[in-house]
């Protein structure tokens, strides 16, 4: 099979697309023929080392699998052609993979493999964050930082889903429109004077604040947090890690969360199903997990590189096979 290899930790450089044996499932594995695999900032970490999973080179990258379940042990619960998504595991970028049946959830009904892919980790980290960690009520308002990623579109769509009002925070310039088709009632402009801007639009300031960014903006950003409000922390994409200044929070009786989906899973193994379930009924109301842009597999290291450069509006999928 065709695969994806990092053999050093230099970035998207360290890949290159190689021939390698299947893999061969062990124990109660299933083997999973990948359709398409979503694009998400922790594959960029990885191919640089910087990631809190450390996996020793060389390894196949990819954590937001798609795919047709190919082979099965005797005594599975699982069928050949299911229709599945692969969480929590490397192997992605690749025309096969292993894994274990608690890794596999269906692919709701009327979605593409491509969907599926984008579906992955973003939306499970966004429904997460927003109903397990913040407890979003009908009505509120969340406005999202980082809002033109892939998290970012995830969030917009969960929240509205959940019958808020969404304010998407953005950096990158010409994202308005795909925000708002992503489902934004509000765009605002990560520039000087935005925070009175989310105070024009809001009053008090938001009830719950979405923050996979981090860094410098992180200091305004809890300013614009409302009383009883929710600021949730979920990463640090501009890569600074800031500090909290606590008078802050104690003065204006706010919440300051994290939610680390990937680490609350170890210690909560069955939350990946139940917020598939709840993801589910999300799309069967009518909620599409957004694809922005393909590539074809050989084209992984552009992918990567074009994310970290934020040329990536919303979200990436590579597409494997037919």
């Amino acid at each position: 099979m065709k695969a994806q290899i990092l053999t050093e930790e230099t970035g998207p450089s360290g890949l290159s697309l190689n021939e390698v044996p299947d893999p061969e499932p062990t124990g109660t594995q299933v083997l999973v023929d990948i359709k398409s695999c979503g694009v998400c900032f922790p594959d960029l970490l990885m191919s640089q080392g910087k990631y809190q999973l450390r996996v020793p080179t060389p390894f196949t990258p990819g954590t937001e699998v798609a795919g047709v379940v190919s082979w099965v042990p005797e005594g599975s619960d699982l069928s050949v052609g299911d229709r599945v998504l692969v969480m929590s595991v490397v192997g992605g970028f690749a025309e096969k993979v292993a894994a274990a049946p608690e890794q596999l959830l269906p692919i709701p009904d009327g979605l593409t493999f491509d969907e599926g892919a984008a579906m992955g980790i973003n939306f499970q980290t966004a429904l997460f964050a927003l109903k397990t960690r913040a407890h979003l009520e009908p009505g509120e308002t969340v406005g999202v930082l980082g809002s033109a990623g892939g998290v970012g579109v995830a969030t917009i769509r969960v929240a509205k889903a959940m019958g808020a009002r969404v304010i998407a925070i953005v950096h990158r310039t010409g994202a308005e429109e795909m925000l708002r088709e992503m489902g934004a009632d509000e765009v605002v402009q990560l520039e000087e004077g935005w925070g009175s801007r989310i105070k024009e639009l809001t009053g008090n300031g938001v009830d719950v604040l979405i923050d996979p960014v981090g860094g410098e903006v992180f200091d305004e950003a809890l300013r614009q947090v409302a009383p009883d409000g929710r600021f949730v922390v979920i990463g640090f994409a501009a890569g600074g890690i800031p500090t909290v200044k606590l008078n802050r929070v104690l003065f204006r009786n706010i919440s300051v969360v994290g939610a680390a989906w990937g680490e609350y899973v170890r210690t909560h193994p069955g939350l990946p199903a139940q917020i598939h379930q709840e993801l589910t009924t999300m799309i069967a109301d009518g909620m599409r997990p957004p694809v922005n842009v393909t590539y074809e597999l050989a084209d992984l290291p552009q992918a990567l590189d074009d994310l970290a450069a934020g040329k990536v509006l919303g979200k990436a999928v590579v597409k494997i096979s037919e």
